[in-house]
């Protein structure tokens, strides 16, 4: 990735998209969505905040496309989801594999810099991540962790 496409997408993700196009600076343009990787989601068919995740990273510039499954356990096994660190949807981005409520920001820092990681989980479902906000604002704080390629895993970010 050219760094001047790294540092519009940080920009996007620090700011919003709207409030980048705002700030004084010139606007990402139209191909600033383009310039990430499409997101593939999969999910329960009844849950909801798998949806508002979705959201979450459209808001954040990414094109998503949503796959519901019955089965979600064989599909966190056929992408390579740790025992222990699943949470409800899981996502290829990239080549990446996102588990959970990982916020869009730290997805755009580890594909920036993958570093030999296979991906990044928010294991369970913390109150307040994206997607797990609470109306009363409550929240927990959460590690999202990186998902190195022999299936074990270290903090990435803390939140």
């Amino acid at each position: 990735m050219k760094p001047s496409t790294l540092l519009m997408l940080l920009a996007l993700t620090a700011t919003g998209p709207v409030a980048a196009a705002t700030a004084g600076k010139s606007s990402p343009g139209p191909g600033a969505a383009s310039a990430l990787p499409k997101v593939v989601v999969y999910k329960d068919p009844s849950c909801g905040c798998c949806g508002n995740w979705v959201e979450h990273m459209r808001k954040h510039g990414f094109a998503v496309e949503v796959h519901d499954s019955a089965d979600m356990t064989a599909v966190k096994r056929s992408l390579g989801v740790p025992a222990g660190k699943a949470s409800c949807h899981t996502a290829r981005v990239g080549g990446l594999v996102v588990e959970g409520h990982v916020p869009a920001t730290d997805v755009i820092r580890l594909l920036a810099k993958p570093d030999g990681a296979v991906g990044l989980t928010a294991p369970g479902m913390p109150l307040g991540s994206p997607g797990m906000e609470m109306p009363d604002g409550r929240s927990q704080p959460y590690v999202v962790e990186r998902i190195d390629r022999d299936g074990s895993t270290s903090p990435f970010a803390r939140h």
